[in-house]
């Protein structure tokens, strides 16, 4: 469940970021300022960065590997990217700085992400039968 979820969730992220990339760069153009231009491709950038994150929490989940650290990356991407992306391009359309409060909250749950990936990485099978630093996959 986990897995088609976190897949499904890349793909759709990987589409708004394709169709926010292109509509910054082109539709955008004449009708944000550019000084507000920037947030959309901030957000897009990051949101792109994460992607891969989110597929190999994906990749994880579907071997029942790296037990609750892959369920902390799961939620702190999809929360993380939604939060940090999210909020710069409301902040570029809108121009009100109150939404810029959401984006490092944002950025905490991706660097949380990322950190939780070292996790799960960390309780796969190495060499012997009880994982890596005695660890053993939860499933």
């Amino acid at each position: 469940m986990m897995t088609r979820t976190l897949v499904a969730l890349a793909g759709l992220y990987g589409a708004i970021g394709v169709a926010l990339g292109a509509f910054g760069a082109h539709a955008l153009k004449e009708r944000v300022p550019a000084d507000r231009l920037v947030h959309v491709d901030t957000g897009v950038r990051y949101l792109f960065t994460s992607l891969p994150g989110i597929l190999a929490t994906a990749a994880f989940a579907s071997d029942c590997m790296g037990g609750i650290f892959v369920t902390i990356a799961g939620f702190a991407f999809a929360f993380g990217v939604l939060l940090f992306t999210g909020s710069l391009v409301v902040l570029a359309f809108t121009g009100d700085r109150r939404w810029g409060a959401a984006t490092p909250v944002g950025g905490v749950l991706l660097m949380l992400g990322w950190l939780a990936v070292i996790g799960a990485a960390l309780m796969l099978p190495g060499s012997g039968s009880g994982g890596w630093f005695g660890f053993s996959p939860a499933c």
